[in-house]
């Protein structure tokens, strides 16, 4: 083999080597998590959309745990998350 058919090959090697690694699958923390609505753990101006009654949408909670202002939050933990009010909520209060 002369070196020009060697560097061929090894840049055909190369490129298909390259090739295979990009087609990997996402990391699993790239992955999307699931996510649920929590109500009552927002900070006033820092939720994730429409807060009731006088909001429009995402950041217009006028008041810290707002009890109709809701967060994404990763999906089971909703309940757990402690404030000064009380425990997060499923449902509006």
């Amino acid at each position: 083999m002369n070196a020009r058919h060697f560097a061929t090959a090894t840049f055909t090697l190369a490129a298909l080597a390259a090739g295979v690694a990009m087609a990997q699958d996402k990391p699993a923390a790239a992955k999307q998590t699931a996510v649920e609505k929590c109500y009552g753990v927002s900070m006033a101006g820092h939720n994730d959309c429409k807060a009731g009654e006088g909001t429009t949408c995402a950041g217009t909670a006028k008041a810290d745990y707002q009890g109709n202002a809701w967060k994404n939050v990763p999906a089971g933990t909703c309940t757990s998350i402690k404030t000064p009010k009380g425990h997060g909520s499923l449902t509006p209060f």
